[in-house]
């Protein structure tokens, strides 16, 4: 599997994870506000950047949010790597919560919507992951020699 060393494009992608992990911040915020004493795993009408939402819903979108952009501040490897993995995860995490969005096991009061989000979240991480690391210019060069079949 080829993985970009040094990508002259993720000062970018470092960007734009950062950017989705204060989007999570917030989001898990504004939820959480919102869903002041409900109960966690409640199902209602409680949105926060018209995205349902409740409690524990909120507070995983916090510590996703933190999470990513404390790794977008640490760089070094570590954002590929949670960014890569967090990419997956979020992408699982909305095809899963979309067949649950209708029904009465429904933990993170998920819509379509939810499911959308996820996926665009996952899909920025993902990409994030694939072209963010960083190696000496001797790996670079390695693992381009590798890509070119030589």
């Amino acid at each position: 599997m080829h993985l970009p060393i040094n990508h002259h494009l993720r000062p970018v992608y470092r960007t734009l994870a950062g950017l989705t992990g204060v989007w999570l911040l917030v989001f898990g915020v504004t939820g959480w506000s919102v869903t002041d004493g409900t109960d966690w795993f409640a199902q209602g009408d409680w949105t926060a950047f018209a995205i349902p939402t409740n409690r524990a819903f909120a507070v995983s979108s916090v510590l996703a949010g933190v999470i990513v952009l404390a790794a977008a501040l640490v760089g070094r490897n570590v954002d590929h790597v949670v960014n890569l993995w967090g990419g997956i995860l979020f992408l699982v995490a909305g095809t899963v919560m979309m067949p649950l969005s209708h029904t009465s096991f429904n933990p993170f009061n998920s819509s379509v919507a939810t499911s959308i989000a996820s996926y665009v979240i996952g899909l920025v991480l993902l990409a994030a992951g694939l072209y963010g690391k960083v190696g000496t210019p001797e790996a670079a060069e390695a693992e381009e020699a590798v890509r070119r079949g030589a």
